[in-house]
């Protein structure tokens, strides 16, 4: 009933919908019905997509894909790339990394570790260039032009090849002729303040340079008890991007751009619960007693060229040049206490060069390819610490002199009282050719196919894993320096064809396999045998699909149903009575199931917008902790998922226009892990949000109100069971509600 009400009430964000309001305009002075459009364009407000590497409307592309526009981004205040699995169907993820940095889980494939050093079977692309490590995900949702999250094994097309899909991040480029921009200021609960806008400038009629920038600064929701100790799950952070572009001839094209992020909040709570399901500090849900004051650092800079030369009127060389530095380093009150009785400081600095080059032919007939060539480095310096029982209050003055020191440390064998901290190197190349191609048989009939060829080397070096006291004394070696390295070929590939109907309705079917190459154990620790490399991951992917436009192409269904074959995912696991954590592969697994995603216009003042997925997995070969997890569920893998979205206009007249949007996403309930316990299943929920924006008649002026989780529902993002080792249950929980008020001002 609550969840009703609030399905029809508002809150909001900018509304930035000037094209909206010239369409009405001309509709209404338009002197005749227009023709019919062709099959082939694009029907109004739909969006234009690089899913394919072309630009082409999102229902030309014979794939799976999602794509929301900027100015839905905006005005759903989905300001954080955590915030797209409330809008896109089959995608999940655990925060067990903190806000802004998921990872995600696309149609069940997910990477069950939350290492720093790791790289996601789910890529995310921020303007073609692929951020790896979790230390280049940085503030990237601000100014965009549209995220695209297309699900399947990707490399015929990609640079970097992945087993789970891919998370498009694309920014408005600097536009030629135009000066232009808009500011927006917001206020909102917890103090929250935030402000972002662009400026847009053409310098000549080749030459032009755009600037955006977002900040925002809001108190922490996690109220802590511990006197004199910040609240946690602040938002604080800034990012700024500038973009040149030029076309210095009629046939070249250059992009270059450049950003810095920073992120420095007091960082995320750890809510803990004893087996009962009880809070283990006695406090009610929004509350925490957490004695670590540190703040979450997170700094990006990056720099990207991409030229893109027409050597003929059927040939383009793109190229893509990148650089990017990231450091991550926070401290987690594991424990959920006001003692020191686990706390585990991460670090990670990384830096990264990428190059991918590519040629693309528009022949305008039957047959047209991609060859693209790619590079990647990137090199890592990771470090961590288990600090156990580091002070009286925890239980670890074993000695009884009233302090914890190295003392205690040697007494208990090296674990309470201690400091057990490893660091390492890590150098990861990537090397491949990829090609993908078209044949059309017919103008209906196509032939699509691809292959690519990967070569990929890692090198973990300097390996050391030592114990320190509470007091930073050195007590012994645990791992002294040591190493692993890997070296992998790959041959992966996609062969499909699409059938395009006179109405312009497509279906397609398509066989692709993907790959993500080995990776090393960051969570060894206590002996050497820990110090591992987990197995290259495979995905076969069997799909077929429809894009069908219906009632004048005022409603649109994509349809698309799966089977994957799935082998050996990479997995980290912790032993509940240790705390030890071993990399390994789950040999083989399987997945099916589907997505509908439903867009209809059915009133100049009423659309629609949904989705639903459905996911069955199911583990055939594996075993976890001596446990048999033959049958049991994957992580991150919902079997349901919903989303729904009605825009309604209110109002509309020389004053300007009115409007709500409400919106609704639910997902079934889900296991963090493969074991399946009961005791860590997460129970299916609903996030209602939902924002009442105005905009002036000549689209100058925006004024919106919104809230996001207006049922405060409580959830969780995460779960590790540590009862056997520690005694309790570890866990992240979504956030709270928010809600607030932004005006905005183009010109």
């Amino acid at each position: 009933m609550r969840n009703h009400l609030l399905l029809r009430t508002g809150g909001a964000l900018i509304a930035m919908s000037a094209a909206l309001a010239a369409t009405s305009a001309l509709a209404q002075t338009a002197p005749a019905p227009p023709a019919p459009p062709a099959a082939d364009a694009p029907a109004p407000g739909e969006i234009i997509v690089t899913a394919t590497k072309r630009s082409e409307s999102l229902q030309s592309v014979p794939i799976s894909v999602s794509a929301i526009g900027g100015d839905t981004l905006s005005k759903s205040r989905t300001t954080s790339v955590d915030d797209l699995t409330s809008k896109v169907a089959n995608l999940q993820m655990t925060g067990i990394v903190g806000d802004n940095t998921p990872i995600f889980s696309l149609r069940g494939v997910s990477m069950s570790d939350y290492s720093l050093n790791q790289s996601s079977p789910v890529a995310t692309y921020y303007d073609e260039v692929y951020k790896g490590n979790f230390a280049f995900l940085g503030v990237a949702m601000y100014d965009l032009e549209r995220v695209e999250v297309l699900r399947g094994p990707q490399g015929t097309l990609y640079g970097k090849n992945t087993t789970g899909g891919a998370v498009n991040i694309i920014s408005h480029d600097a536009t030629l002729g135009e000066t232009n921009g808009y500011f927006n200021l917001g206020y909102g609960n917890y103090n929250r303040v935030d402000m972002s806008g662009a400026l847009n400038v053409a310098v000549a009629p080749n030459l032009a340079f755009r600037i955006a920038g977002t900040f925002s600064h809001a108190d922490g929701w996690f109220k802590n008890v511990l006197p004199g100790y910040p609240d946690l799950g602040e938002t604080r952070e800034f990012a700024l991007r500038g973009t040149i572009h030029w076309e210095p001839t009629d046939r070249l094209k250059l992009v270059l751009r450049g950003s810095v992020s920073e992120q420095t909040p007091h960082n995320y709570g750890i809510y803990a619960q004893n087996a009962d399901q009880s809070r283990v500090d006695g406090l009610d849900r929004y509350h925490i007693a957490s004695n670590v004051a540190t703040r979450r650092i997170a700094r990006t800079q990056s720099v990207a060229l991409t030229a893109n030369y027409e050597l003929t009127d059927a040939l383009t060389l793109t190229s893509i040049t990148s650089y990017d530095h990231g450091t991550l380093f926070f401290t987690e009150d594991t424990d959920g206490r006001g003692d020191k009785f686990l706390e585990i400081p991460y670090g990670d600095r990384a830096s990264q060069f990428a190059q991918d080059l590519r040629l693309t032919s528009n022949t305008h007939g039957p047959f047209d390819f991609i060859f693209g060539l790619y590079y990647a480095r990137e090199k890592v310096f990771n470090s961590n610490s288990f600090q156990i029982m580091n002070d009286v209050a925890s239980g670890g003055d074993l000695n009884g002199d009233g302090v914890v020191n190295h003392l205690d440390c040697q007494l208990s064998g090296g674990l309470a009282g201690c400091k057990i901290e490893n660091h390492f190197d890590q150098v990861k190349k990537s090397y491949a050719a990829y090609t993908d191609v078209k044949f059309k048989l017919t103008d209906r009939f196509t032939l699509r196919g691809g292959l690519r060829f990967t070569h990929d080397t890692g090198v973990q070096s300097n390996f050391e894993s030592n114990v320190y006291g509470a007091d930073d004394v050195f007590v012994q070696t645990n791992i002294p320096l040591t190493g692993a390295r890997y070296s992998t070929d790959n041959l992966s590939g996609k062969i499909g064809f699409d059938y395009k109907l006179a109405d312009g309705n497509l279906f397609y079917a398509s066989v692709s396999r993907g790959y993500r190459a080995p990776s090393f154990n960051a969570q060894a620790f206590f002996d050497p045998s820990e110090v591992s490399v987990a197995k290259a991951e495979k995905v076969t992917s069997y799909e077929i699909g429809a894009k069908t436009r219906w009632f004048d192409r005022r409603v649109t269904l994509n349809l698309a149903a799966f089977y994957y074959d799935y082998r050996n995912q990479q997995f980290i696991n912790v032993n509940p009575s240790t705390g030890a954590q071993d990399l390994f592969n789950i040999p083989k697994s399987r997945i099916f199931g589907g997505e509908a995603e439903l867009t209809a216009r059915i009133a100049d003042w009423f659309q629609l917008h949904a989705g639903a997925g459905a996911l069955s997995t199911k583990i055939l070969q594996g075993t976890v902790s001596g446990v048999d997890v033959v049958g049991h569920k994957l992580a991150n893998a919902p079997s349901f998922t919903f989303n729904v979205g009605p825009d309604l206009t209110l109002a509309r007249g020389s004053f300007g226009t009115i409007s709500v949007h409400p919106s609704l996403a639910y997902q079934s309930s889900q296991y963090f892990e493969v074991i399946n316990e009961p005791i860590l299943k997460q129970k299916g929920y609903a996030l209602l949000d939902a924002h009442v924006d105005y905009e002036s008649a000549n689209g100058h002026f925006t004024a919106s109100g919104w809230v996001k989780n207006a049922a405060q529902q409580f959830y969780f993002t995460s779960r590790v069971d540590l009862l056997a080792g520690f005694g309790f249950i570890y866990n992240h929980i979504g956030n709270p509600r928010t809600y607030g008020v932004t005006l905005g001002y183009k010109f």
